[in-house]
């Protein structure tokens, strides 16, 4: 490099610097830290410590009353039979071990308005019954609850409970990582500041680390996806956070019921859906922050036809989900999680020969069709530990494909790796 472009590099990194630290600032990447393949929602006076495995039993229940072989399930959820067979087993394996990943005790829509009494004793409770199982090793790995939303009319609530409930859990020693804090139907900007706000001051109260209450965003509302000011304020939301939104959360009826679309039209791939996910997609895209699609209401119970009807809706809905890379939903019922993981394992699985030989070649320099970047090592590292995070694929079959252990696919994952035996790259 001649002097003269020498100084205009100078010049440059000058002028640049502000860019530079705003970049590494607000948008620091995929925080590479499990993401749980589903929420479940339990109103929170029907939370005990027997949810959990009673979910888990009424899941397998369900499964083997509806789809008690590989053939069976297969024709209920429309997965063919070879896939059926291949992740049967593991369905079984994870309803009995971990049925809920991400449970939400819900203080908002799911337990509506109640003295302000009886709401305190039920948070006080749950609360009780969470630290207990935190302390037992059975709770869920994420946990947490959702509080009435801080519009107006349920704002002073809605802090109460919360407030409540991080002093009861905390005082119970059950306060870990793990714990969920849901910020619902949010409509401006300054409620995202507000809670970030009441984060830090329950964390000065209770004496807790610095920055260890974090909360997800949900976008319930169209003012959530577009601000008056015509920006797309979900954008916005994520960086007024101050790094404390650790997600985006899809809510599927609220948010069509406020643009107007009948109810029998209100589902997860209405066009009005897919329009609200693609800005949450891109607003949170590079920030670490996770997105998780929202519901169906339509539930598995009944006899076997209209299990098998409800059944089949989930199934395309979940592989839907994560076809367009949202790999978290929610669940509302004990028989929609046979579906959840039929679903989300049939999806690792099959693309898991694809990406381990992708892997392969782009780490060994080996023979490949495909001329993978950096980039796209990255998502190919990803998508397999999502796979390994969830019980899909396991560790020695990655091993045995690839010769990488979870250590370098994280490490793959967070940035890429530009391989020594291959030139230039697509870009």
């Amino acid at each position: 490099m001649t002097a003269d472009l020498d100084r205009l590099a100078d010049e440059l990194d000058t002028r640049l610097a502000e860019a530079d630290r705003a970049l590494a600032r607000d948008f620091p990447g995929d925080r590479r830290a499990r993401q749980p393949v589903h929420t479940v929602y339990v109103p929170g006076d029907r939370y005990d410590a027997t949810t959990v495995t009673a979910w888990g039993r009424q899941a397998r229940d369900t499964l083997a009353r509806h789809g008690d072989t590989p053939a069976a399930l297969a024709e209920a959820t429309g997965v063919s039979a070879e896939v059926a067979e291949a992740v049967a087993p593991r369905v079984r394996e994870k309803l009995a071990r971990e049925p809920i990943e991400d449970l939400r005790i819900d203080f908002e829509d799911g337990y509506g308005p109640r003295p302000d009494d009886e709401e305190d004793a039920a948070v006080r409770d749950a609360a009780a019954t969470l630290a207990a199982s935190v302390r037992e090793g059975s709770a869920p790995p994420f946990h947490g609850i959702r509080f009435k939303s801080f519009e107006a009319p349920t704002r002073r609530r809605g802090l109460r409970t919360l407030g409540l409930f991080v002093e009861a859990l905390h005082r119970a020693g059950g306060l870990t990582d793990g714990l969920v804090l849901t910020l619902p139907k949010v409509t401006s900007l300054a409620q995202v500041e507000a809670m970030v706000l009441v984060c830090a001051r329950l964390e000065a109260e209770h004496e807790l680390p610095t920055r260890c209450l974090r909360f997800e965003i949900q976008v319930e509302t169209p003012q959530s996806i577009l601000g008056p000011d015509g920006t797309a304020l979900v954008a916005r939301m994520v960086h007024a956070a101050d790094g404390r939104c650790t997600g985006l959360h899809y809510g599927t009826y609220d948010y069509s019921a406020s643009c107007g679309i009948a109810a029998n039209q209100q589902s997860m791939d209405h066009p009005a859906a897919d329009h609200a996910k693609a800005v949450m997609q891109v607003a949170a895209a590079g920030t670490g922050v996770a997105v998780s699609d929202g519901s169906t209401n339509v539930l598995p119970t009944g006899d076997t036809g209209t299990v098998h009807a409800a059944w089949r809706s989930h199934t395309r809905l979940v592989r839907r989900s994560l076809e367009r890379g949202f790999y978290q939903g929610w669940d509302l019922h004990p028989g929609q999680l046979p579906t959840r993981y039929l679903a989300t394992y049939a999806f690792f699985r099959e693309g898991l020969d694809g990406a381990t030989a992708r892997l392969r070649a782009y780490v060994g320099g080996g023979d490949s069709t495909h001329l993978d970047e950096p980039a796209t090592a990255a998502a190919l590292a990803g998508f397999v530990l999502r796979g390994l995070d969830c019980g899909a694929v396991t560790a020695t079959e990655v091993h045995h494909a690839t010769g990488l252990d979870p250590g370098r696919l994280a490490e793959l994952a967070r940035r890429g790796t530009a391989s020594p035996d291959r030139g230039a790259r697509a870009g």
